[in-house]
């Protein structure tokens, strides 16, 4: 950090100020103390609690296709009639869904995109799940960082710095093809300490080309239900939506492959 005096010894013995170390993890950006303990667990075990709940009380069953089927005039209804508080209500709802990894963030998108539209759905959609993402990440590094990162041997030590150096490219590419799970992206940062901001920027500008895509699908929802169809959720694997997106993962990934090759031309 700028204006730090403090250094640290690393493997080789060489003193290191935490400001000079690519991807380092400030003070004030990441949990203090060490190991587990009950009241850093609180955040996370209220994150699984609502998901174990949600299941529990039968709320999936609440949210179908054949539900949205069956209530879109009264939604779009009540939309039309709240045009101010529904965006803000639906991001919010966004942010639960998100942050509780509910299985339902697929169809809250098509839902979103029908009752809003491309461009406001997308604005809906794009900031409340990077919300979302940011809470259970932080949940997340709060209760198990300091853990893990204290339980990893050398090899794993060694991944996460090569990963905090070029976290921005890599969390990236991660959000641009959808290659894990959506949850497991907000997990697995958290434990290889990787910036909220840098977390936070990766997310918002990852998830746009995938967001749009699912928000126009949701905007035709009305033909598609009015033919008797349910809308074609694999339409981002389609190869003129897939190879954009790849391609912005690949320029994605130029700063780290030029960095390799200038550490290599200086050796």
């Amino acid at each position: 950090m700028i204006g730090s005096s403090r250094s640290k010894t690393n493997a080789e013995g060489d003193a290191v100020e935490d400001g000079d170390r690519p991807g380092g993890t400030p003070d004030s950006d990441r949990s203090r103390g060490g190991g587990l303990s009950l009241t850093k667990l609180v955040p996370l075990a209220l994150i699984v609690a609502g998901l174990v709940a949600f299941f529990a009380f039968g709320l999936h069953h609440y949210l179908t296709f054949d539900q949205l089927k069956q209530h879109r005039s009264a939604l779009d209804g009540w939309v039309r009639a709240n045009s101010v508080i529904a965006p803000l209500l639906f991001a919010l709802a966004y942010i639960v869904i998100v942050a509780f990894s509910l299985p339902v963030a697929s169809l809250a998108t098509l839902v979103v995109g029908f009752l809003f539209g491309i461009v406001l759905g997308s604005i809906v959609v794009v900031i409340g799940a990077t919300i979302g993402a940011v809470i259970l990440f932080l949940a997340a590094r709060y209760a198990l960082g300091d853990f893990f990162r204290g339980k990893a041997g050398p090899a794993i030590k060694k991944m996460e710095k090569g990963f905090q150096d070029d976290a921005f490219s890599y969390l990236l590419v991660l959000r641009l093809v959808p290659l894990f799970p959506f949850f497991l992206v907000n997990l697995v940062p958290a434990f290889l300490g990787v910036r909220t901001r840098v977390f936070a920027l990766a997310t918002f500008i990852g998830i746009i080309p995938g967001s749009i895509v699912y928000v126009s699908v949701g905007n035709g929802l009305g033909a598609v239900f009015d033919k008797g169809r349910e809308p074609d959720l694999g339409i981002i694997f389609e190869p003129e939506i897939l190879l954009p997106i790849i391609g912005l993962a690949i320029l994605a990934l130029v700063p780290v492959i030029y960095k390799r090759v200038s550490r290599k031309r200086r050796t």
